[in-house]
């Protein structure tokens, strides 16, 4: 029946809010879903958190396949060297600029404003955001592989090389970029990393793109990575230098693994901020001499920037759903 079909429909949009969150953008993987073929405005697939599974299932999201879905030809998640790039942090794609020309978004990446505010003492519960308030979000990372097959990409060679605390929290995340040198011509491959601090099963979060750095360029080649290490309390036991995302709480392939509580009182959390030595922002000791690598000048594509749609195009859908609930329902007693 009619009814029951938008019936449907509105349930589905409600639920897409309960959701965890990706890092949304053209370059990445998994973008239009895991149906091959299928173009899926309203996909999650990415968003789903990483726990207890194997490496191999782990890695770069491959136990929806989402690692043999790479974007398309063409689009890259574009690295301005010495500048900046922005993606959007949301449940779903549906609450992007990467869906329904972006009448659905809104500043959280749940489609929503809250502009009574969110969050406060106790896990917020509005969207599994995994944090209290803005201020314990744990932070989140960028990592580089200078390898242009997902397949020739190892921890060692994937070196995180940017930081933004506090996140993920609103929809629009913006992150820095140190001097990195030139991906191979057929680009490079990245990864976002996030391990939330409490509010939930303690999992972690691993999506991959195509990547490359457009601008001038550096001359100095990205170092091996190493393993973070747990300092918050010992600052001289941080890891120095280029660091390896976070893999951990899965059935092999951690490279860290922690016990006991941080200096607040909660169970150790591994993220991406201080307790682990990452500073926030570019990662400026992640190189190797200079020299190593060859200084050029990249052209940039036609990424475009997201932004947040006027408020007078998200009334618009939202009083078309609205009408398409209340009306269509009726027709038939007309």
């Amino acid at each position: 029946m009619p009814f029951n079909g938008v019936f449907t429909v509105v349930l589905s949009l409600g639920g897409l809010a309960t959701a965890h969150f990706a890092a949304w953008h053209k370059g990445m993987y998994c973008l239009n879903g895991t149906t091959v073929g299928y173009d899926d405005n309203d996909t999650n697939s990415i968003v789903n958190p990483l726990f207890n599974l194997t490496k191999e299932d782990w890695w770069f999201h491959h136990y929806n396949g989402c690692d043999d879905l790479p974007p398309d030809d063409g689009d890259f998640l574009e690295l301005p060297a010495n500048g900046n790039f922005t993606v959007e942090i949301a449940v779903n794609r549906a609450f992007t600029t990467l869906s329904y020309d972006g009448v659905r978004t809104g500043v959280f990446g749940d489609g929503q404003n809250y502009t009574n505010g969110l969050g406060g003492v106790d896990c917020i519960t509005e969207l599994n955001i995994h944090t209290q308030n803005e201020s314990m979000a744990a932070g989140t990372a960028f990592a580089i592989s200078y390898q242009s097959d997902l397949s020739a990409v190892t921890a060692e060679n994937l070196v995180v090389f940017t930081i933004l605390y506090h996140t993920p929290w609103r929809r629009i995340a913006t992150y820095s970029v140190p001097n990195l040198p030139a991906c191979p011509e057929a680009g490079c491959i990245c990864a976002w990393g996030w391990v939330p601090n409490g509010c939930g099963e303690p999992n972690m979060y691993m999506q991959g793109y195509r990547c490359k750095v457009v601008g001038q360029t550096g001359s100095a080649a990205v170092a091996p990575a190493s393993p973070p290490t747990w300092c918050e309390d010992t600052p001289t036991n941080c890891t120095t230098g280029a660091k390896q995302l976070v893999y951990w709480n899965q059935q092999d392939g951690n490279n860290i693994f922690v016990s006991g509580s941080d200096s607040r009182g909660f169970p150790k959390s591994p993220s991406y901020n201080s307790v682990l030595g990452f500073n926030e922002g570019p990662q400026t000791d992640i190189f190797l001499s200079d020299g190593t690598a060859s200084r050029t000048s990249v052209a940039p594509g036609s990424t475009g920037t997201p932004g947040i749609p006027s408020g007078s195009s998200r009334l618009t859908w939202q009083w078309q759903w609205l009408v398409l609930c209340l009306v269509y329902p009726l027709r038939g007693l007309y």
